[in-house]
């Protein structure tokens, strides 16, 4: 079997068409949105949101509404849990994270064992790229579309925000809001994602491509294209691999961007471990020559 019927056989599934396409939507809107999560310092807020909106998939399931509603509302409500905890104790944002995404995901976790059904809703926890239906595919289209139509259109805001809240203020902008509007699309995002890779590695898929781009360039403007190529490079990788191995497909499209974030660690020209080595190494041996 040569090349392109390697490439061109599992195109001649419908549901490896759905999975791709979900998988280059997911990965792309997720990296652009890494980029300003690993600058801000958001990692676990990603981690929180991602977890917290299984209870909404589970109630959505049982209202027979749409998974991606269920889930949208419980991202939101995670969001303002967060603010409230931090804001009217002396809790630490670290710590109002972590309860209230252990207490959310706990909920759904009860959810799904006390919930008949007919539909496996483990596959919520560990995603069912494979499973993908029509509706769910326009679902994705369509939030990851407005999601990144805001993330285009407001990416100065949002950058000036992840450098230097103080100046955004003193420029009229609201810090808060600025916030605000980021968090809800970070739920947004995670809902995006859930149909992927499913809740257990969405928080894997906003942090990765944004800290591999991160390793590979000092600018921030090329981190938001570094990072959606890799993913989405990555994505369709995984996709592939899973494929001919017969293995979890979400697992894979993260295993590959880990993989190339493993290549970036080592090989980064400027910030890779090898060239941070050898610049060490060279600066000791000038700084002993000239003793």
């Amino acid at each position: 079997m040569n090349l392109i019927e390697l490439l061109a056989e599992p195109l001649g599934y419908t549901f490896m068409v759905r999975a791709l396409l979900v998988t280059i939507i997911a990965a792309a809107l997720c990296a652009v949105l890494s980029c300003w999560l690993v600058l801000i310092g958001w990692s676990l807020m990603g981690d929180a949101v991602s977890h917290a909106v299984l209870p909404g998939v589970v109630l959505a399931y049982i209202a027979g509404a749409p998974f991606a509603l269920g889930a949208l509302v419980f991202g939101f409500l995670a969001v303002a849990l967060i603010g409230g905890v931090r804001d009217t104790t002396k809790l630490k944002e670290d710590a109002a994270i972590g309860i209230v995404f252990t207490t959310l995901f706990s909920i759904g976790l009860v959810l799904i064992s006390v919930t008949p059904s007919h539909v496996d809703l483990n596959h919520i926890i560990f995603g069912n790229l494979l499973g993908v239906s029509a509706s769910d595919l326009w679902q994705v289209v369509l939030l990851g579309a407005i999601t990144f139509a805001i993330l285009v259109l407001k990416r100065k805001d949002f950058t000036l925000y992840a450098f230097d809240q103080t100046h955004a203020h003193a420029l009229g902008m609201s810090p808060r809001l600025i916030g605000a509007v980021l968090l809800g699309l970070l739920a947004m995002t995670s809902v995006v994602a859930l149909q992927a890779v499913g809740v257990i590695l969405v928080v894997a898929m906003l942090i990765i491509p944004g800290a591999t781009a991160y390793l590979l360039t000092d600018r921030f403007g090329k981190m938001l294209v570094i990072a959606p190529v890799l993913a989405t490079c990555a994505g369709i990788l995984g996709v592939y691999v899973s494929y001919y191995l017969d293995a979890s497909t979400g697992g894979m499209v993260v295993l590959a961007q880990a993989m190339i974030f493993a290549i970036a660690y080592l090989f980064s020209p400027k910030q890779g471990l090898i060239a941070t080595r050898l610049a060490r190494k060279g600066r000791r041996k000038a700084l002993a020559a000239s003793r």
